[in-house]
Parts: C-alpha cells; sequence; structure tokens
C-alpha cells in the first residue's frame, strides 16, 4: 500500500491515486444506486408533531415504514423522483435520500476490571496512565454508560472484557436503511455476531482488555475508562456499511433508556466512529435530540486526509466533539525487533514533537469545526479474525481516536455529572496540547502479504523512514490531555 523508497514525503495517504480512485467509485456507487425511477430510503423531518393527516399526505409520495415521534421524524420507501415533492409539503422541514455510513476465544478475563492494567503507548499520549506508574488520573468511568454505535461486538467478546463492563441488557442491533422494513432486532443477539471486530476495537480502547497471545505483554492493559459501562449497539453490518435511519434510531433508543430511568441517574456518552459525507437532517436531529437530553456525543473526523473532502459526519455536525487522528514519533522503533513491545515504552509527556498528525485524518474545510486529536496510528486492539480466532493488532483510523475522547468525556462525568456538551467540548479544547503545522520523521508500517496482518502474523509487516507534514486544519485545538481536563473540570 505504501512505497519501499527511504525518505518519502508524506503530507497525506499515500498512494493519492488509490485512495482517489476508491472515494470516486464510493462516489459513482452512491449515483448508480440514486437512479430516480428506483425505490430508495428517504428521510424525513417535519416541522412539527407526526399526525395522522401528515402521514396521509406523505402516503401519497411513498410507503411510511416508520415513524420518531421523539424528534418528529418519518422514514419512507418511495422513488427517487418523488424527494423534491415530498421537500415541497408545508409539515416537511427537511427531507434527505438515507445516507450511507461505514466505519470511518480463549480464557476471558479474570480480573472486574482494567484499572490496575499495564500502561499502552496511547493511553501515556494522553495523559491518562504512565509508563510504570499506572493511572494518572483519579477518575476511570464509574458508573458511567457509554453507548458505542458501531458494529457490536464479535461473539467471543468475553475474551476480551469482563461481563461486568459490558450492558447486555441494553445491547441491541438496528437493522434495515435505504428504504428497507427491518427495524430494531430486540429479541437476538445480532449485536454480537459482528465478525469486522470494529466494535471491539473502540470498545477495546475504552475498557481496556485482556491479552492471552504469544507475546511478552501483560495479561491487563489498560483502557481510557476501565470501569465505565459499555452498552454496545449494532448499526453497522458486517460489510462496513450502513444507513443514517439506523443510526437515529439508536441514537433515539439510547436517549429514551436514559429518559425512562432504566440506567438510573448515570450520566451517558454516546461514541460514533462512523459516519458519511453527507448530512442526514434526522440523524442532526436525533444527535439535537440526544444533546439536550444531556447526552454528550463524539464522533470519528473520517479518513478522507487532505484530498479536499472534509470532514464526515456526524462529526462535521458543529454541536459533536469531532477527533483527529495523531500517531507518537516513537512507534515502531529500530531497536524493538518484535515491533510490538514499543507500545508498553513512555511517551515524553507534554513534548509537542513526540506527536503527529495521521496522514490520513480529515482536515476541516472553512465552515467546519475540528475539535481535538487523540491517538488513532496505530493503536493496539482486540481483534477476532472473522468474529471467532482471538487475536489482537494494529489499527489505523480516525475511529480509534474517537473513542480515546470519548472515555475521558466519561472521566470528567464521573467528576461532574451535570456537565452538558458545550462544557464538555470546551473543557477538551481548552485543556488540549496544541499540535501546530510542522513535520515529523518516523518509521511507517508496509503491509507485504494478503489479508488483514494480526500479531499472530505480524511476519507480513515491514517498516520504512518517512516524513509526515500537515497545515493548521488538521489538529482542532491539539491533542487531549486528559489530567489537565479533570483538572479543569469543576465538581458538582
Amino acid at each position: 500500500m505504501y512505497s519501499n523508497t527511504k525518505g518519502t514525503t508524506v503530507n497525506s495517504l499515500q498512494p493519492k491515486m488509490t485512495w482517489a480512485i476508491v472515494l470516486t467509485a464510493i462516489q459513482a456507487g452512491v449515483v448508480m444506486g440514486d437512479q430516480q425511477n428506483e425505490k430508495v430510503g428517504i428521510n424525513v423531518l417535519l416541522n412539527g408533531p407526526v399526525n395522522n393527516a401528515k402521514l396521509a399526505g406523505l402516503g401519497i409520495h411513498g410507503k411510511v415504514l416508520e415513524v420518531v415521534p421523539e424528534i418528529n421524524a418519518v422514514t419512507m420507501q418511495a422513488k427517487g423522483s418523488k424527494l423534491p415533492a415530498i421537500q415541497a409539503l408545508p409539515y416537511v422541514a427537511a427531507a434527505n435520500k438515507d445516507r450511507k455510513r461505514w466505519w470511518l476465544g480463549e480464557g476471558g478475563p479474570l480480573v472486574p476490571d482494567f484499572s490496575g492494567g499495564s500502561t499502552l503507548w496511547n493511553l501515556d499520549a494522553i495523559n491518562v496512565t504512565d509508563f510504570g506508574g499506572g493511572r494518572t488520573v483519579d477518575y476511570d468511568g464509574d458508573g458511567v454508560y457509554v453507548a458505542v454505535l458501531d458494529t457490536g461486538l464479535v461473539p467471543n467478546w468475553r475474551a476480551y472484557f469482563p461481563e461486568a463492563r459490558i450492558d447486555t441488557q441494553h445491547a441491541r442491533a438496528f437493522g434495515g436503511g435505504n428504504g428497507e422494513p427491518d427495524t430494531v432486532s430486540e429479541k437476538s443477539h445480532k449485536w454480537e455476531h459482528d465478525k469486522t471486530s470494529h466494535g471491539t476495537e473502540v470498545t477495546s480502547i475504552l475498557l481496556g482488555f485482556n491479552y492471552c497471545g504469544p507475546e511478552q505483554l501483560p495479561a491487563n492493559l489498560n483502557g481510557v475508562a476501565p470501569k465505565a459501562t459499555i452498552i454496545p449497539v449494532r448499526v453497522i453490518k458486517n460489510n462496513g456499511r450502513g444507513w443514517s435511519s439506523a443510526v437515529t434510531r439508536s441514537l433515539v433508543y439510547v436517549v429514551n433508556l436514559k429518559l425512562s430511568g432504566a440506567l438510573g441517574n448515570a450520566p451517558v456518552v454516546v461514541n460514533m466512529s462512523l459516519g458519511g459525507p453527507s448530512a442526514d437532517a434526522i440523524e442532526l436531529a436525533a444527535i439535537d435530540y440526544a444533546i439536550a437530553s444531556g447526552i454528550v456525543v463524539a464522533s470519528a473526523a473520517g479518513n478522507t486526509g487532505d484530498f479536499g473532502s472534509g470532514m464526515y459526519y456526524p462529526s462535521a455536525y458543529a454541536p459533536v466533539i469531532s477527533a483527529a487522528a495523531s500517531g507518537c514519533v516513537g512507534e515502531f522503533p529500530t531497536d524493538d525487533p518484535t515491533a510490538i513491545l514499543w507500545i508498553l515504552r513512555d511517551v515524553a509527556e507534554n513534548d509537542v514533537m513526540q506527536h503527529f498528525i495521521a496522514p490520513f485524518s480529515a482536515r476541516e474545510l472553512p465552515g467546519q469545526d475540528l475539535d481535538v486529536t487523540a491517538p488513532g496510528m496505530p493503536i493496539p486492539v482486540a481483534y477476532s479474525v472473522n468474529g471467532q480466532v482471538v487475536d489482537y493488532k494494529f489499527d489505523t483510523e480516525t475511529s480509534l481516536a474517537a473513542p480515546h475522547v470519548a472515555g475521558v468525556a466519561a472521566l470528567m462525568l464521573q467528576k461532574n455529572p451535570g456537565l452538558t456538551q458545550a462544557q464538555v467540548e470546551g473543557i477538551l479544547e481548552d485543556t488540549a496540547m496544541p499540535l501546530p503545522p510542522g513535520c515529523r520523521n518516523i518509521m511507517f508500517p508496509m503491509q507485504e502479504g494478503p489479508g488483514v496482518p494480526t500479531w499472530s502474523d505480524h511476519s507480513q509487516v515491514s517498516f520504512f523512514e518517512t516524513t509526515v507534514c500537515w497545515e493548521a486544519n488538521a489538529s482542532g485545538a491539539g491533542l487531549v490531555q486528559a489530567d489537565a481536563a479533570l483538572a479543569a473540570t469543576p465538581l458538582p
């Protein structure tokens, strides 16, 4: 995927032609799927409460599938040519075609949580832990729920996480989208049938994870908020795709859990390591509903680099706390022949020269607001091959930056459950370590074999020297600093 020429300067994800082709193909696929006479999913936001007269009016143009009364929204199946007529109805505030969304074992844990686990570089980088010193903050997420809207968990998730940390009672899977009638899978366990491991990777950053592989690593690896309770909510399928209508229903579901008292008085954070290039009216309304209900929402900025595509939605929606991805200059050092044990080394505190913006991390466009940066390249995570074989890998995405931010937000809400979205965002930005424009020389991994190399077949990866550079539109306020954010968080 990368040139093996030493000294190559990487100002954006290379090779540009490869990603340009991918993005063009995705866009072309959307156009081809949007033929005017094809039936598609249409999401409708009304300008007032849903009633029978409005539903009848909508029904003239297509089939009404589902009503979301909490946000005055309706999902429909209709011909693409009907969209202008639906948008013109006097009681319709906004309507758009359903938006695509995708992801930007063995013995299980013997401990109730990983708060006493070993330090990983990415936790050290945001000052949650420190090399040789364990956790350096007084909070661990206890009493806070984090809803992970993603792919769910792999079937063998108990090999990685303590059961007590996963809220199986309220875990759900939301299907359908683009006009399909399927809704929530209330009675099945589809939320724990993931084969991609994406939601499991995100959860392993939040909670930490159990390690039982062949490398000389500690059995317990710390997480950002190891005592938080995770609500897995599956909205992305095994093909890595989903729809904004499913994201909307899942957001409303989480809000209603909170408002119903099902979670007690516990604060709630939502992590969305997913997105797409276009806004969706009802998805944004659901985010507003969540924030107005006291839920803190964080999302990955996207993996479009500096191609000019900007941030993906929902992270590009201003109220959402958006996360760019950073890396560490000391990754994959030449004095670590395992190419793995370096993850346990110290990261110098408050040294801006130790960090860089990942070349794939989305840059903000004029009018967009990229909030903060967090580690996203490369992150040690729990990973199962085909959802069955327990393994581990390094992954590189803004998807993995977002749970660092969501986890720090959970620590802040543990200290002060009354914090609002705006307050959490403001504190994170005010206490972040600025990452001004610059360049760094790093070692970069290059995959040589087929498939996704895990720690079981790490021989498929080689490394080369390169330079990464970024401009001011890539880092937001800077790298999140958990200790400073918590110090700035007022007590209730």
